[in-house]
């Protein structure tokens, strides 16, 4: 196996105080990468930070709500100031205002929207300027969900927000290729605060608290596990065995890792001068709609008792 070493590189890891995030900062210092831990809360970012550096590993906590330009601005210079370039961004940041369609407000929808999809765009841009300037590539790591790539009931900010990642990411993948910059979304599975709230998972959780393993099926059959378990994608995408990989949307949960497709035509049909509808009420049952996509996250398989 090739040795991952990360030595001089410099990263940024917004929303990294705790949880997914606190576990990619500390992977990313474990292979020798500096990195900026970033958190809302300026105790839980020290206290990150001390994690690390008790560990050998080099790192700074830069307490900012992701977001605005300005913070995006704040975490780049933050990275340069103290470790003098950037080199990998991660983001990671992120927060949950879940509602169905019919009672969420616009506080809601504009709080997640601004975290996750602008907080990704202006960190991403902002990283994107030193990189180039800098002339010597770069990596981006984009953290989406699988609500981005199926949907999830009530959360139609998340999913947006998520699925917009993703776009971004293969855009961007194009955008920065020239400037040998890589940039992939993530699709992490994992016990966070987040998915400890959901109730299949939650016995598991707390089993795990208590030392507890999480069983073969979920690990192997449902790729979930803990943080530590997703953190050694980032090592790899921000190191030189992964400069090839780009555009991509890559799934890591317990022992599994997987690659996401790509949204794409499955099936098409064709009249001469066009369709009216009458002619696609005609076909649609035997044909596109024959085998319609499904939508949702597939509920857990759980073993039967």
């Amino acid at each position: 196996m090739p040795s991952i070493d990360l030595t001089g590189k410099v990263a940024v890891v917004t929303g990294s105080g705790r949880g997914l995030g606190l576990a990619y900062a500390q992977a990313l210092a474990s292979h020798g990468a500096a990195v900026v831990v970033n958190d809302i809360d300026e105790a839980v970012a020290e206290q990150a930070v001390k994690t690390i550096t008790e560990a050998g590993g080099k790192a700074v906590a830069e307490v900012v709500p992701v977001g605005t330009s300005e913070a995006a601005d704040r975490l780049v210079n933050r990275a340069v100031e103290e470790f003098g370039r950037l080199d990998v961004l991660v983001t990671n940041a992120g927060i949950l205002r879940d509602k169905v369609l019919w009672k969420m407000s616009d506080d809601d929808f504009d709080a997640v929207i601004t975290t996750h999809l602008k907080g990704t765009f202006t960190c991403a841009r902002a990283a994107a300027v030193r990189m180039r300037e800098q002339g010597e590539g770069g990596t981006l790591i984009l953290v989406g969900s699988p609500a981005g790539q199926r949907g999830n009931f009530g959360q139609t900010n998340y999913s947006a927000a998520k699925a917009g990642i993703a776009a971004m990411a293969r855009t961007w993948a194009m955008e920065l290729g020239r400037a040998n910059i890589t940039v992939n979304a993530i699709v992490p599975i994992a016990a966070t605060a987040m998915t400890e709230t959901i109730p299949v998972f939650a016995p598991y959780v707390e089993a795990l608290r208590e030392g507890k393993p999480f069983p073969d099926f979920l690990r192997k059959g449902e790729g979930f596990g803990t943080p530590e378990d997703c953190a050694g994608l980032i090592p790899f995408l921000a190191s030189e065995a992964a400069r090839g990989v780009t555009g991509q949307a890559i799934g890591i949960g317990g022992d599994k890792v997987a690659l996401w497709s790509h949204p794409q035509e499955i099936k098409a049909a064709y009249a001469d001068g066009g369709w009216t509808p009458e002619a696609l009420a005609d076909v649609w049952p035997t044909s596109l709609g024959a085998e319609p996509q499904t939508v949702g996250v597939p509920a857990p398989k759980f073993p039967e008792a």
